[in-house]
């Protein structure tokens, strides 16, 4: 079904704007699907992304740098990872180099719920499933020069 069915809205300006609608509409659709799939594991898609980011970090992290690294940058990163704190899926202990932050990582708890989820990815891919190769090539990069904008 194209865009215009699934919004009801018969026409845009032009293809720019039918463009720009379609990414938000499709980011929905998308941020939905990822929703769907980690609520099972009573954990939200911020917390789900920072346990990747810290998974895949070789040393300890501050909020600041996985906000940086974070998806959602309008995440309050802090509150997030409190939130992981109380699960015990993420611990912290003060920087040793600088005393105003504190250092964040994985703990087994954490690495062993996004193992988990890693063996369920299936559920994942098949959201770009009808995309060949080839397409999904072209869209990263449409979308990487949509974003490249002074």
């Amino acid at each position: 079904m194209g865009l215009e069915q699934e919004i009801q809205q018969p026409a845009f300006r032009n293809e720019h704007h039918k463009a720009m609608v379609n990414i938000i509409y499709t980011s929905n659709f998308l941020l939905e699907r990822v929703k769907a799939f980690v609520e099972n594991e009573d954990i939200t898609h911020q917390q789900y992304n920072i346990l990747r980011i810290l998974r895949g970090s070789t040393k300890p992290l501050s909020t600041l740098q996985i906000r940086e690294r974070m998806l959602d940058k309008m995440s309050d990163t802090s509150r997030i990872v409190g939130r992981l704190l109380k699960k015990g899926l993420a611990d912290k202990k003060m920087c040793p180099t600088d005393k105003r932050l504190v250092d964040v990582t994985i703990t087994p708890l954490g690495l062993h719920l996004i193992e988990r989820l890693d063996n369920q990815n299936i559920v994942l891919d098949k959201l770009t499933s009808n995309l060949e190769p080839k397409e999904a090539e072209k869209l990263n990069a449409l979308l990487d020069k949509l974003r490249d904008q002074p």
